[in-house]
Formats: C-alpha cells, structure tokens, sequence
C-alpha cells in the first residue's frame, strides 16, 4: 500500500471553523481501501466531511497539524499501526479517537483503551453502528467546549469546580488537577471520574457508569468501563504513585475515596 494520503471520496477540508452549520470532519485511518470508501460514502451521507489516509504515519502527521474533529483508526496497519498513532497522538493531543479492531484483537482492544482510545467497534461492523458512536463522543466533546467557551443560554453561572480531598474537577474548562498536579484526561475518562467524584464514597456500577459517559445509542460493554477505569488510575498514578482514590468493590462497581 502506497503511504500518501487518499484523495478519492475525502473532503480535504481544513479543521472544522466556528461557524455553527459547518460539517464535522471525520479522519479515517485505514489499510482498506474497501473500508476507506464505503465508511467515508456513509460519513458524507450523514453531513461529515472526511479525510482519508491508509497508514498512520502519514495519519499521525496530519492529525496533529491539522486536527480533525474525531479520528476512526484501525489496528493493524503497516508503517505505524493504530496502537503506535495512538500512543504518539496522545503524547500531543486528546484527539477523540475510536478503534477499529478484529474480533479476535481482544487484547489490543483492552490496550488501546487503556492508552487513551474512547471507544472501540469490532469489524465487521454496521456502519450505522459507527456513525452513532461517532455522534455520541462528538456530542460529548461539544459539551465540554461550550461549558469552557461561554456560560449557559440562560445567563447563569458556570459550574463551580468540584472539590474532593487532593481532587480538583473543573467541568466548565474540563481541567483536572491531583494535588495541584494536571492530569490530562480524554471526555470519557473525565465524565466517568466525575460520575464518581459527584458522590464520594458511593459505589457506582458500570452500567451506571456506562450511562455518566455513552448515550442510549451506544452500546458498550463491562470491559470498556474496566479500561477506561484502569486508564484514570494509571495517569492519576503517573503523578502520584500512591493514588488509590477510585477503589473497587468487586461484583459491585467503584467508587470514589475522598482522600
């Protein structure tokens, strides 16, 4: 497979302007052609524009200069795979990124979203399937810009930070800080720990968790929430080696110590 970026079927537009009725662009990240077209053809359909590019390296150059709104990246790609783009993406960036992955990549799965992917979907896969998981993170990446860009229609207040012991949650500006140390965390990881961080001390199960962060319209399963949970407490660990905030209580769930 040739490295450069695919042209046929992409909108090579640049990153999404303010302007409120300007489409959503969409990166596809994909060794398949077959895949490449047909997802961009269902994106387009739906009002996204798309860029399409057949391996990571020359994908993880373009996200980065010119980021899109949200990335769909397969796993196995030559040059860089999916796991790499990720691992160098977020090194520089909290790009909203979803896995493509085999079914039987289930190891990989667990690894990517423990590196910071927010979603994953198993091909084959319905394309329907996809385009509503894309809308689904899309909207809760809105949520966080408006929060931090302007207050409420209505004129009221911004939220006010939350305040758990060494934890600082800042809805408005989605910042968070342990012990007065930033911790950068993906829209899924923030609004999972702010599920928990709401009412310390109170066991969260996953499917209450599942419904903080995914709409309806998403399906996910106990594994994607035990991933991102592990995710938090290594990058919580990262500046603090004793972090043991967020505890397990097996069969039941987490929940969040106010240390």
């Amino acid at each position: 497979m040739t490295g450069r970026c695919i042209a046929a079927m992409a909108s090579q537009q640049p990153a999404r302007p303010d302007a409120p009725d300007a489409p959503r662009t969409i990166a596809l990240v994909d060794d398949d052609r077959n895949i490449l077209t047909t997802v961009s053809i269902a994106l387009q359909t739906e009002g996204f524009a798309t860029r399409l590019y057949n391996d990571g390296d020359t994908a993880l150059k373009a996200l980065l200069d010119n980021p899109p709104d949200l990335a769909v990246c397969d796993i196995k790609m030559p040059r860089m795979d999916g796991l790499e783009l990720l691992a160098r993406l977020r090194e520089k960036s909290d790009l909203p990124l979803i896995f493509l992955t085999s079914k039987d990549d289930e190891a990989d799965e667990a690894l990517g979203l423990s590196m910071g992917a927010d979603d994953y979907i198993a091909k084959p896969f319905s394309q329907r399937l996809l385009v509503a998981r894309i809308k689904a993170i899309l909207r809760r990446s809105d949520i966080v810009r408006r929060e931090a860009e302007e207050e409420e229609p209505d004129g009221e207040p911004l939220p006010e930070p939350i305040r758990r012991g060494r934890l600082v949650m800042d809805p408005a500006r989605h910042a968070v800080t342990w012990d007065g140390v930033a911790v950068s965390l993906t829209v899924t990881e923030f609004l999972i720990l702010e599920a928990l961080a709401m009412r310390p001390g109170v066991v969260k199960t996953r499917n209450q968790l599942m419904d903080a962060a995914y709409h309806d319209d998403v399906f996910v399963d106990d594994r994607t929430i035990d991933s991102h949970i592990k995710r938090l407490r290594r990058k919580f660990r990262a500046v603090d080696g004793r972090f043991g905030a967020i505890e397990t209580l097996y069969g039941a769930g987490y929940s969040f110590a106010d240390e």
